[in-house]
């Protein structure tokens, strides 16, 4: 499904802003129909947002179940000759859309746009009642997972299985788009370099409507930044040549627009135009490195959250910017979206901005086996029919192909993390993963594939690891493991990653690795909590096979308010959460910057 970006042929109206807002009165949706009656404005709620910190009161904050966000909306009498579609940009964890009191689609996944052709339920002209539902449950069945429980007075509990806190709402923009009767519904690029890094190549399919596909044309043209056309065709598929190509490289992108028009035949004005951004490159795993265009990339940033004060999930343009800057300040040349797929916006920014992403699916959670094992109790197999089963996997499947669907264009991409922390060994997991791994590389073969491991699946006891391209590793030496010994960490750490090289001989990723710190809190020593605890980076230097550091976190975060163990979320942030540097962003930038300034130079 491609985006639905105003132009020439296509117009979109932002429904962003203020809604009703209510919660379900029952569990079960069909007990209170909100979408057939006008809502209250009461109480109204922005949109995105979470809905969660937005009020005051602990019921909603706390809420298990479905709320209900509603506006009117009037459809321009000009849309009359196209066809109407409404996006909604996310919908946490579940949504289900109503026009009027007729529903029109239902979505399962939280953190990826859906869409529906609302032509035929409204006439142009009309103002009509839209409702969203939206549901936050997590269960067995569900991508992440999760339990409900009730108490004896009927009260419910979400119980997650993932350290951050289940934010719901309408978390991305919502519009109502105008778009050709006849008309593009996908564009895939796939780009290569050859005869020696000079020139590019640019394989493209283009997929229209079922109307299009017998008596249509299309045309293609790729033009460059300064608004010249490089190559053309003609064709729904084909591969254009790029003499003289302009990389997309990390830290200097250069981007190309691959303009697809749609023509009727015989006739020479355009049904419907779709531009896409492409940047030529290529991704590679050579031996124990991972080559952006033949040349070994090392990986120094972060792991994120989509997370801030006041509106929790909801996607904010000036955040972003400004966690950008924070990242080149830094000198950082990447980040992981943990752990779930971020807004579009944070990929095209890093497409035009030469950012390395490594892309991320919302499956965390999928280890019983962690907290069992801080407490020393047995634990039920976490894949099994009764907990991660195969509907499960059919719906972690799901969300596979979506996120290689919408972000597979995207050059800052340039590697799918199917899972975060697995109970990966445990025997089932190996059922449970290895037709993940077919399916990722069925859906796109161009890009490498991993998985970020923790602790208890170590060298020895992993049963996935050779499924994957790169070995991702979760770490806290120093934290969770040899608490307050630094020079036990380095050690352990050491041995470890030696042998995970031995072992494999793949790319390593420190995808994880840090200490919870509490800003302004001082001591003479390394103490765990304070500013002056810091990690050694000496044993990422020494290991020849490690290729990236991520440091988990970018900044402070907000987790479930009754877990003891964090004090107002988690602050393994490097920054706080309303972005103020820790001590320790001025030992990592040095780092990176000095790591940079010899990349630059050994490149040279």
């Amino acid at each position: 499904m491609a985006d639905l970006p105003a132009n020439a042929l296509r117009e979109v109206v932002s429904l962003d802003g203020i809604w009703n807002f209510a919660l379900a009165a029952s569990p079960n949706l069909n007990d209170d129909p909100a979408w057939t009656r006008t809502l209250p404005s009461t109480l109204q709620a922005p949109v995105p947002a979470s809905y969660n910190d937005i009020f005051t009161e602990r019921e909603i904050q706390k809420h298990v179940g479905w709320v209900f966000y509603q506006r009117s909306v009037t459809l321009p009498f000009s849309w009359r000759d196209n066809l109407v579609i409404i996006r909604v940009g996310a919908a946490t964890h579940r949504g289900r859309v109503y026009v009027n009191d007729t529903f029109v689609v239902e979505h399962h996944g939280g953190y990826m746009p859906f869409e529906a052709d609302i032509t035929s339920i409204i006439q142009p002209g009309e103002t009509f009642r839209l409702t969203i539902a939206v549901n936050n449950e997590l269960t067995w069945e569900t991508v992440p997972p999760g339990e409900i429980e009730v108490a004896a007075d009927g009260t419910r509990k979400q119980i997650v299985r993932h350290d951050f806190f289940n934010y719901s709402g309408l978390h991305r923009s919502v519009q109502l788009c105008c778009v050709p009767k006849n008309h593009i519904t996908d564009v895939r690029v796939v780009t290569d370099v050859i005869n020696s890094g000079k020139t590019g190549t640019v394989e493209y399919q283009v997929t229209t409507t079922q109307l299009a596909r017998s008596n249509n044309r299309v045309k293609v043209a790729l033009v460059d930044e300064a608004g010249s056309t490089v190559a053309e065709a003609m064709g729904a598929q084909g591969t254009l040549t790029v003499d003289s190509v302009q990389l997309w490289q990390p830290g200097a992108a250069y981007l190309y627009h691959l303009h697809v028009r749609l023509f009727p035949s015989a006739v020479p004005i355009a049904a419907d135009e779709y531009k896409v951004n492409v940047g030529i490159r290529t991704v590679k795993v050579v031996g124990r490195q991972i080559h952006i265009n033949e040349k070994p990339f090392y990986f120094t940033g972060f792991g994120k959250h989509e997370d801030y004060p006041v509106r929790g999930k909801g996607h904010d343009a000036a955040f972003m910017v400004h966690d950008y800057q924070l990242l080149k300040w830094m000198g950082a040349n990447s980040f992981r979206t943990s752990h779930y797929p971020y807004d579009e916006a944070w990929l095209d920014y890093a497409d035009r901005h030469g950012v390395v992403v490594i892309n991320e699916t919302p499956a965390v959670g999928m280890n019983l086996a962690i907290m069992a094992g801080w407490h020393g109790k047995a634990h039920k197999p976490t894949f099994s029919p009764d907990t991660c089963s195969d509907v499960t996997r059919k719906n972690h499947e799901h969300a596979l192909r979506e996120l290689i669907q919408r972000d597979k264009n995207h050059p800052c991409v340039v590697m799918w993390v199917i899972a975060n922390e697995p109970s990966s060994h445990e025997e089932t997991s190996r059922q449970y993963f290895e037709p993940l791994t077919v399916l990722a590389r069925e859906l796109d073969p161009t890009r490498p594939i991993g998985y970020a491991n923790e602790k208890q699946a170590g060298p020895k006891e992993d049963k996935i690891i050779d499924l994957f391209d790169v070995i991702c590793l979760n770490r806290y030496y120093g934290w969770y493991i040899f608490t307050g010994d630094l020079s036990g960490a380095e050690k352990g750490l050491e041995a470890e990653l030696r042998e995970w090289e031995a072992m494999y001989g793949k790319p390593i990723i420190m995808t994880e690795y840090g200490a919870d710190t509490l800003a302004g809190l001082h001591t003479v020593g390394d103490v765990p909590w304070t500013e002056d605890y810091q990690m050694t980076h000496r044993v990422f230097d020494r290991i020849g096979s490690v290729v990236g550091e991520h440091v988990w976190n970018f900044a402070d975060f907000q987790t479930p308010t009754d877990f003891i163990l964090r004090i107002d979320g988690n602050k393994k942030g490097v920054f706080t959460r309303d972005r103020k540097p820790k001590a320790a962003a001025r030992t990592l930038r040095k780092r990176w910057l000095d790591l940079q300034n010899r990349l630059d130079r050994t490149s040279r």
